[in-house]
């Protein structure tokens, strides 16, 4: 079984090394546009260097790609579509707009291939351990074929309709995700600023209905002012985007959603564009009011 994985960033790095490590891709052809970056990650890996998309995807069954947004998504598509082996299924990675995903679907449908939208939840952590979870859109057949494969990076893979329902199912995942991790960033500075262990409270919501996977891993994070790490606020604030302008196309109000994504503008004019986007709470710490001394034990 040939495999081509294109895109070796925070993501497909690890995605491509689980590939490497597992039998069954014993053929697998590797690409990144990044000079030295390919070459680096065979060093660690068994695995093939291609010098270009058409020599990794020629002859593969499978393509997988993670990919940083629509653009370089449809500037690997124009090398891709060319290329490809009759039957072939390309399983794409990235968070992108519902509209590509649909695009490319019919592109690779026009020379006999098959496109999965398949956008990922679980972060850099999850992709390392193998442990993510991935939303696919496409035809149920390809899906069935390509499934066994994604389940040797993904600890779930779940099939949510035809092509683009993986995409509109991600942005569904990011607008309930980033209302809780500014509610966190609001909750622990609350806490803060009345003067309670907060490590303590975390350690009590954690068994109660506020708890999330924000607070299980992330909540530690965020006291410790530490985020250099995981999903930047970069992407996020891409992400953000994408949903906001799908929403607006379904008439669909999301203030929340477009709220956090004005915080988020801030954090990265804050220098934290690179920094994990839990960073909210550092927003939440400068912006409010300062020099406020604790409550009293009386709540006054």
């Amino acid at each position: 079984m040939r495999v081509a994985c294109l895109g070796l960033g925070r993501m497909g790095w690890h995605i491509a090394g689980h590939l490497a490590d597992h039998s069954d891709a014993h053929d697998l052809a590797v690409f990144d546009v990044v000079d030295g970056l390919t070459g680096r990650w065979v060093e660690e890996h068994n695995g093939t260097e291609a010098d270009s998309v058409e020599s990794a995807v020629t002859g593969a069954e499978f393509i997988v790609t993670s990919l940083p947004s629509d653009q370089e998504l449809a500037e690997v598509a124009t090398e891709v579509l060319p290329a490809i082996a009759e039957g072939a299924i390309w399983i794409d990675h990235s968070t992108t707009s519902a509209q590509i995903a649909c695009e490319l679907g019919s592109g690779m449908s026009a020379v006999g291939g098959h496109f999965l939208d398949g956008p990922v939840s679980g972060g850099v952590d999850g992709a390392r351990r193998g442990a993510l979870s991935v939303m696919v859109g496409g035809e149920e057949s390809a899906f069935a074929r390509v499934e066994p494969l994604v389940e040797i990076y993904a600890s779930r893979v779940r099939h949510m309709g035809p092509v683009g329902a993986g995409q509109l199912t991600k942005m569904t995942n990011q607008i309930c995700v980033v209302g809780l991790c500014q509610a966190l960033a609001e909750g622990l500075d609350f806490a803060s600023r009345a003067g309670l262990d907060v490590e303590n409270v975390v350690e009590a919501m954690l068994q109660g209905s506020s708890t999330s996977w924000q607070m299980e891993n992330r909540a530690d994070k965020m006291l410790a002012g530490e985020y250099d790490f995981g999903f930047s606020t970069a992407l996020m604030r891409k992400d953000i985007g994408l949903v906001l302008e799908e929403a607006s196309s379904m008439g669909v109000s999301l203030p929340i959603t477009a709220l956090v994504g004005q915080f988020l503008a801030d954090v990265d004019a804050m220098g934290g564009t690179t920094w994990d986007w839990c960073s909210l709470m550092e927003r939440q710490r400068r912006f409010a009011p300062a020099n406020l001394p604790p409550n009293n034990a009386d709540g006054r």
